[in-house]
């Protein structure tokens, strides 16, 4: 997801997307403790969208 993708979503879309964001890592934490991933680099992208989604919040926190 890309930051200018980010800035056009509203404050509660984002709030959402951070929670489904942090639930799929989650579960890709515990497939990949089981057996590895065929891709682990999505840990890492997940990881970062999720930091860019709270960035864009807190962002928009405290310039209200």
């Amino acid at each position: 997801m890309k930051q200018s993708e980010i800035v056009e979503l509203t404050n509660d879309e984002i709030v959402e997307r951070i929670e489904n964001e942090s639930s799929s890592i989650e579960k890709l934490r515990m497939v990949h403790a089981v057996s590895p991933l065929e891709n682990p680099i999505q840990l890492r992208e997940k990881r970062r969208n999720i930091a860019r989604l709270k960035t864009e919040l807190k962002k928009r926190m405290t310039n209200a």
